[in-house]
């Protein structure tokens, strides 16, 4: 059977009677979205507050909007240890953040830019694109006369 392609009530009743759900987005603010929000809500606010348990037992985040793809929070331990997430959305993330309980920072810069610790991958990382990078990944240099 096809999946109907209006949205309304006899739509949201026909994903919620099928095994999988329809491959069409539902409108926003629709029974299966507010379900599915609700629930990556839950998952990112889980995944945040492990992260803080693992590196020092708090952590402070950031919100950037990234276009369609949705949000991404910057976390820092307070270890110094960072990492990130993806939200589908803005609301989502601050949902999330909200109820891990981290203080969430207007920007990057300053104060939580100062907690991060890099260790040598990150280093190596970051030097390499600026210093050219590793001699393996550069063709070999052609004598001066050939």
């Amino acid at each position: 059977m096809q999946c109907p392609s209006r949205f309304g009530a006899a739509h949201v009743a026909w994903v919620s009677r099928q095994a999988r759900p329809c491959q069409e987005r539902l409108p926003a603010g629709s029974i299966g979205v507010m379900a599915d929000s609700s629930k990556r809500t839950a998952k990112l606010a889980r995944e945040i507050g492990d992260f803080a348990r693992r590196h020092g037992g708090s952590a402070e985040g950031q919100i950037a909007y990234v276009g369609q793809t949705g949000a991404r929070i910057a976390l820092v331990g307070a270890d110094g240890t960072w990492g990130d997430l993806m939200a589908p959305s803005m609301e989502t993330a601050r949902q999330a953040t909200e109820r891990a309980g981290i203080t969430v920072h207007e920007s990057f810069a300053g104060e939580m830019a100062e907690k991060v610790r890099t260790g040598p991958y990150e280093w190596s990382r970051m030097a390499g694109i600026q210093l050219g990078g590793s001699t393996e990944a550069r063709p070999a240099k052609r004598p001066a006369g050939a």
